[in-house]
């Protein structure tokens, strides 16, 4: 049997070995070569690309918000201020068990439905990876200590700090609709701020001095550097470039005399409006009822909004500078003067009133408001001096016809109705100065005499605010020189919103004597007493006793329903809220006023008997200090 015999070539298998060497060895060559040319072109060709880019994963830069600038009033106690809150907020992308946290934060903190949804609301929006979002606003200490406890078993859970504004509780509602408030920002907001300076903003004014300077309350927002691990969570701080805080600022308002026209207002819905008629500071501003503005901003229950927005008394609206009422009787100054200047009485010149006035061709009667189916006999002689301070309707009715629209709208409009004077109350309601054009244009119709008729004691369409009538009293005090009312006092720092208005005319047409007749006449309706029936001021029995100054006032009451000719106005019968308004106007001293105002009192009645002792307390808190400290 043969036997298979293999024979080896020593030397081809050395070459097949070194071919096989030599090919691995260039190939593992050519990989070297291709990994070193790309680390050339990384690390020299492309190397501040890619360092940018590493440094972008790295480094994040997040903004700072600014603290609110504070506000102050004329003696410096402090109306708007900040505290630090803490806030539960949760990191999406470290929660692996959302339901299950949440669970147990409820049980921990309690969560309602409204935070859940808000934090639903705020999770959408547009944020960084790793960024907190707000779960459950304004946590108690108890609540921060059982956080803190179980901070180990919440993954994804943060308690954030914050400064946030807060208004004293002792006279948060006091000061709600004068100062204003913050509310949290919208989306809405967000289209229209410029998205930089409010980046790390929550907040902003929405109301009173808070909105009208909130550029310069709100400050300039601050940066910082942090650097981040592969997940995004910060490891350390490298560079801080720190906010600056909004400006202080300071106003007109006087806390003291504030709590003294609430105090005077009591519980009745109304407002009240004071004004230093030498720079036309506002130095009280109250609408009664008020709300807490706190309650923006540590949340509320959409119970308790609902409550606010829908009650009949409005706590939210704003009666001093947005409540628009028919003036009455306050606006017969305007219509005395009105005649002194056309030429169409003076004082001296006087009329019978009969209790009731009638146009030439005309049927229809109106009434003085003396006027009962018992006593229908008049006031009798009447000059302008009497008419003020007895208030006549019939000189009035009868002055107004002779003056003529055309002439009456053009003169009122110079006391600031029909407009918004203010200076930095930008909000504030302009009221109606109705004319034949407007009437044409809104209603469609053409302007009758009887209109002027009305208009001649304040009713028809005119329609004034609380603020309007307080600068009405204080452009009387100033014997005819307009102020323009004005929050702001001084600040620490110049204001971008301040751009000061031109100041307005002096009332035209008027001698200096004129105005102080009227000034005397307006005397008279407190002063005026123990002349017999029918001789006295208006308010001289409701205000003018021991009175330790000289008082300029005009009281008012103004309908708010129709009554029918031939029917009697009887208040019991009628819905509260359709009863009439009472209003009075004044300022004090009277030979030399330093504070003039204008009180409503909502469907209170009459002028004199309500809303003047509301003027006299206002006055007194305001005045008798002064006059104890010389």
């Amino acid at each position: 049997m043969a036997r298979s015999i293999s024979f080896n070539d020593p030397l081809r298998e050395r070459q097949s070995f070194g071919a096989r060497v030599a090919l691995l060895f260039t190939i593992a060559v050519l990989l070297i070569a291709v990994l070193v040319t790309r680390l050339v072109q990384l690390q020299v060709w492309e190397f501040e690309t890619y360092q940018t880019r590493s440094d972008e994963n790295r480094i994040q830069v997040q903004p700072l918000a600014p603290p609110r600038g504070l506000i102050y009033d004329r003696n410096g106690v402090l109306l708007a201020d900040n505290t630090t809150i803490y806030s539960l907020a949760l990191v999406r992308e470290r929660v692996d068990d959302m339901e299950a946290l949440l669970a147990r934060l409820n049980q921990l903190v309690g969560l309602d439905a409204e935070e859940l949804e808000g934090y639903e609301r705020r999770l959408k929006r547009r944020r960084r990876p790793f960024e907190p979002v707000t779960l459950k606003e304004i946590l108690s200490e108890a609540e921060i200590a059982r956080l803190a406890v179980e901070r180990h078993r919440l993954p994804g859970v943060e308690i954030v700090t914050e400064l946030v504004r807060r208004y004293p509780a002792n006279s948060a509602s006091l000061f709600a609709h004068a100062v204003g408030s913050v509310r949290r920002v919208t989306e809405e907001d967000l289209q229209r701020l410029d998205p930089v300076s409010y980046s790390a903003t929550r907040y902003l004014g929405r109301r009173g001095v808070e909105r009208f300077y909130e550029n310069s309350l709100h400050g300039q927002v601050g940066y910082q550097q942090v650097e981040t691990d592969a997940h995004g969570r910060i490891r350390q701080v490298l560079e801080i470039n720190p906010p600056v805080s909004g400006k202080d600022i300071t106003l007109h308002l006087d806390h003291r005399l504030q709590i003294a026209a609430s105090a005077a207002l009591g519980g009745r819905r109304g407002a009240v409006v004071a004004l230093d008629p030498r720079s036309g500071g506002v130095l009280a501003m109250v609408s009664n009822p008020g709300y807490d503005p706190n309650l923006f901003i540590s949340g509320m229950t959409g119970e308790t909004y609902s409550a606010l927005l829908n009650s009949r008394d409005k706590p939210l609206f704003n009666r001093a500078i947005n409540g628009q009422y028919a003036p009455g009787s306050t606006f017969k100054p305007i219509v005395g003067l009105a005649g002194i200047a056309s030429g169409e009485t003076n004082w001296s010149e006087h009329i019978e009133d009969k209790g009731w006035f009638k146009l030439p061709n005309q049927e229809r009667i109106y009434r003085d408001w003396s006027w009962t189916a018992r006593n229908s006999g008049g006031q009798g002689v009447v000059n302008l001096n009497r008419a003020i301070y007895r208030s006549s309707n019939v000189y009035f009715y009868d002055l107004a016809s002779r003056i003529g629209i055309a002439r009456l709208a053009p003169f009122a409009a110079q006391f600031g109705l029909g407009q918004n004077l203010a200076e930095d109350i930008s909000l504030a309601s302009s009221g109606l100065l109705p004319d034949p054009i407007w009437k044409q244009g809104v209603k469609g119709q053409v302007w009758y005499p009887g209109d002027t008729v009305n208009l001649g004691i304040g009713q028809g369409d005119l329609l004034v605010t609380p603020l309007q009538l307080a600068t009405v009293s204080a452009i009387l005090a100033n014997r005819g020189r307009v102020v323009r009312p004005r929050m702001l006092l001084e600040s620490n720092r110049a204001l971008v919103e301040l751009d000061p208005l031109p100041a307005p005319e002096p009332v035209q047409g008027l001698s200096p004597e004129d105005w102080e007749l009227m000034v005397d006449s307006m005397e008279d309706v407190v002063h005026r007493g123990n002349k017999g029936y029918g001789q006295n001021g208006t308010a001289w029995a409701y205000i003018g006793r021991g009175i330790d100054y000289r008082m300029a006032g005009k009281s008012g009451t103004a309908q708010v329903v129709e009554i029918r000719q031939g029917e009697e106005y009887d208040e019991e019968e009628l819905d509260e809220f359709n009863r009439k308004h009472a209003w009075f106007i004044a300022f004090a001293p009277a030979d030399n006023p330093v504070i003039a105002l204008a009180v409503l009192v909502e469907n209170g009645g009459g002028g004199s008997s309500v809303a003047g002792p509301v003027a006299r307390e206002v006055l007194d808190a305001y005045l008798l200090p002064q006059l104890a400290a010389k």
